[in-house]
């Protein structure tokens, strides 16, 4: 098992891996701020499978708390994984693992600025997590800007990712 230690003992990153980070988090900023789909094909359909499981994993627990299965499994799939290179020291791994989550707190941002249009095809019909979510905390007339928050949040963790993979890159 890892023991805590310094910032120091990360292995560097080489500059080839913090490029395709930077890359990779360009894209992921390009699609969910520029462009109307808003949907990083790859990433976000694996995504959408981790979140439809959510719902009826945490509907086994409690059919109340099932429509939040989906976004929590969203999110916690990428945190496990940061969570276990983070303690591991594997840099590009906490790097990458930290993009895929920001990624995730934008799709969920993108859901959540949904909840009153209706917009977004819903896997299997039926209702929206966030409408229901929304209405049942009172702030549904706040979806927009909820919403914006957390895809500004991710945007600012891919960012960090960013700074992070270049602070401890190889300076070869």
């Amino acid at each position: 098992m890892h023991q805590e230690t310094d910032d120091n003992d990360w292995p560097p990153i080489s500059t080839g891996v913090a490029i395709a980070l930077t890359l990779f988090a360009a894209w992921i900023a390009w699609q969910h701020f520029l462009t109307a789909d808003a949907w990083v094909f790859i990433v976000d359909n694996a995504n959408l499978a981790l979140h439809e499981a959510g719902h009826p994993i945490v509907g086994l627990l409690s059919s109340r708390l099932m429509v939040y299965g989906g976004t929590i499994f969203q999110l916690l799939f990428p945190m496990v994984f940061a969570h276990y290179f983070l303690r591991e020291r594997q840099s590009s791994g906490w790097a990458a693992s930290l993009l895929w989550l920001a990624d995730n707190l934008m799709n969920v941002g993108r859901y959540m600025k949904d909840a009153r249009a209706g917009e977004l095809p819903l896997v299997g019909g039926g209702d929206h997590d966030w409408t229901e979510i929304f209405s049942r905390w009172g702030v549904l007339a706040h979806d927009i800007r909820i919403g914006n928050g957390m895809k500004i949040l991710g945007l600012a963790l891919a960012v960090y990712a960013v700074w992070w993979a270049w602070q401890h890159r190889n300076h070869d």
